[in-house]
């Protein structure tokens, strides 16, 4: 009896494993990262960090959130990779909320489900409450605002004195990681969870090949460590 319980336990983690480390967290750690070290800090800074005009930062992280089919526990990373890269923490937690509340997959199931209303009013509650959160969030903690130095010197240093937000080659391995963690969702919505672990591997594999042929072998140890 004990013997089936703990098998069943075992069974039970190895599902959570696959379901949620290799397709969800890995490529948005990996995202996180690339973030951080490819993306053009004063450029974020501009657009979504305490210095851009606080309703188009909050409007664009919003916007950008529908289109992230991720988790609760996925979105973090991939918040976090934004927040060190210079945005704001307002905007930060406007992605926590939105993504894993309102993004187009979630809505699609809730309106097949619950029907056309119930998605209206899950699109107008997220956003509303998600505003309300980055509004106080930046308010009580934009004063502390911090980032590791270390990664600052280095995406200062990837970046130098290139004003465009991203070189075209780092672009080109984000949307390969975006699309590594997003296709294993949007493509497999039925079936065996098996056929998304084969999707997420073979965009993995994309990325694998994208990042030796074309990015700087000293890039990707910053971009992985």
């Amino acid at each position: 009896m004990i013997l089936d319980l703990l098998y069943a336990g075992w069974l039970s983690l190895e599902d959570y494993i696959l379901a949620h480390t290799l397709t969800c967290l890995v490529p948005a750690f990996l995202l996180a990262g690339a973030m951080v070290t490819f993306v053009n800090r004063e450029a974020i800074l501009d657009h979504l960090g305490e210095r851009a005009n606080l309703l188009k930062a909050f409007a664009l992280a919003a916007a950008a959130s529908f289109l992230v089919a991720a988790c609760s526990c996925t979105v973090i990373p991939v918040a976090s990779g934004l927040y060190f890269a210079g945005a704001g923490i307002g905007v930060a937690f406007i992605i926590l909320w939105v993504a894993p509340a309102a993004n187009v997959l979630a809505l699609v199931y809730t309106g097949s489900i619950l029907g056309a209303e119930m998605v209206i009013v899950r699109i107008i509650a997220a956003l509303l409450v998600a505003f309300v959160v980055g509004f106080v969030m930046r308010a009580a903690f934009a004063h502390e605002r911090s980032a590791t130095p270390a990664m600052q010197d280095d995406a200062a240093r990837v970046v130098g004195e290139n004003k465009k937000i991203i070189a075209g080659k780092n672009l080109g391995l984000i949307g390969l990681i975006l699309l590594s963690l997003l296709a294993p969702n949007y493509l497999v919505q039925e079936g065996p969870y098996l056929h998304k672990i084969y999707v997420w591997g073979a965009g993995t594999l994309l990325v694998i090949g994208y990042a030796l042929k074309f990015i700087a072998r000293d890039l990707i140890e910053t971009w992985l460590r």
